[in-house]
């Protein structure tokens, strides 16, 4: 599985969700690979889940993954609840 945390420039905020993500996935003990992207790039990869900030919502309409939105970046019981919610759901 393929989790992609996405933002605008690709090293701020995906890189928060990223390591974020590693740490829930690590304690529930779930293989996956995060990868963080940029508005830019994102179309031309893959990803099973993508998480991202809400107002990355337009750009992500077409795009066929799993889509996680957060609305508090720094709340880790809402990304938590999110991302194993959507791997849920794939699984």
């Amino acid at each position: 599985m393929i989790i992609a945390t996405l933002c605008g420039m690709g090293f701020g905020t995906s890189m928060m969700l990223k390591l974020f993500i590693d740490d829930i996935l690590k304690a529930e003990g779930i293989k996956a690979e995060t990868s963080p992207w940029d508005l830019g790039s994102f179309k031309g990869n893959k990803a099973d889940i993508v998480v991202a900030p809400v107002d990355m919502e337009p750009h992500l309409r077409d795009y066929p993954a799993k889509i996680v939105l957060i609305k508090n970046l720094v709340d880790k019981a809402e990304i938590k609840e999110k991302i194993l919610q959507a791997i849920r759901e794939l699984s």
